[in-house]
């Protein structure tokens, strides 16, 4: 009885998944369909005589596109951790004057559209000679991911026993041992949490890239997708495989991660 009241859920669970991840499975489908048969009507629904050659494209032109966005990806999570961790610690724990305030400011910063935030940068960045840089990118985009990542770290670090605290400073343990020998070993899937999306903020980034970086020698790989588009755009192949090589990572990434994720995102959401 069980089983016939829920295979329709089931059905209706697959169909969704396929609907959402169709543009995903078209991407790929494109991006080794010939380019003759791109205009074709009805369009082909698989691929037929596959090319390749969209990917060598990506190869020969891509690459340092995706070192750049390596590097502020993985720049963005260094800077956001280092700032976002003790920050959290101190709200959660440490109750200074004022974290109410706190909190709430930032909840308003994620509430600020990231065009207004760029327009700032702009001038900022244009005095500190910062413009068209991997530093300022990776400071732009930390600006998102640091008031998100100190909400996440304070709800985990909140369900924190604070016996475990008073312990480390019978101990003798100063607040920042204490925060760096026994808080943040326990916060592993809060850290997991919060450098997954900064990762994924600052690589799928075009707002601050096409701002603050349209004329560096090393742009991220959203900016290099932009280039191929145009009013006379013939090379789909290359625009589509190149968005399929992008998405590899963020999958990757997702696919490894998902169980700490799932962890790090509900702590704190349930009271003892």
């Amino acid at each position: 009885m069980t089983h016939s009241r829920t295979w329709w859920k089931t059905l209706i669970g697959v169909l969704l998944t396929g609907i959402m991840l169709f543009p995903l499975y078209w991407m790929i489908n494109v991006s080794v369909t010939q380019p003759t048969d791109l205009r074709r009507d009805p369009p082909n629904l698989f691929p037929v005589n596959p090319t390749f050659a969209g990917y060598s494209t990506v190869v020969s032109e891509q690459l340092p596109y995706l070192g750049t966005s390596l590097l502020v990806g993985l720049g963005t999570v260094a800077l956001t951790l280092a700032l976002s961790a003790p920050a959290a610690f101190a709200l959660a724990k440490l109750r200074p004057v004022g974290g109410t305030a706190v909190n709430f400011v930032l909840l308003i910063a994620q509430m600020i559209p990231g065009i207004i935030m760029a327009m700032g940068f702009y001038l900022i960045f244009n005095s500190w000679g910062l413009l068209d840089t991997i530093p300022g990118l990776i400071l732009a985009d930390s600006t998102l991911a640091v008031p998100f990542g100190v909400l996440i770290f304070t709800a985990f670090m909140s369900g924190i026993p604070n016996e475990l605290l008073s312990a480390a400073k019978i101990d003798g343990a100063s607040a920042w041992r204490t925060f760096w020998s026994v808080v943040l070993p326990v916060s592993r899937n809060s850290v997991v949490t919060v450098s997954l999306f900064t990762f994924l903020w600052a690589w799928s980034d075009f707002i601050f890239a096409s701002t603050l970086n349209r004329g560096g020698d090393l742009q991220p790989i959203t900016i290099g997708i932009y280039k191929y588009i145009g009013n006379n755009t013939q090379d789909w192949n290359a625009i589509m495989a190149t968005a399929v090589v992008a998405s590899v990572p963020a999958a990757i990434l997702l696919v490894v991660a998902q169980r700490y994720v799932a962890a790090g995102v509900t702590a704190g959401a349930v009271k003892d």
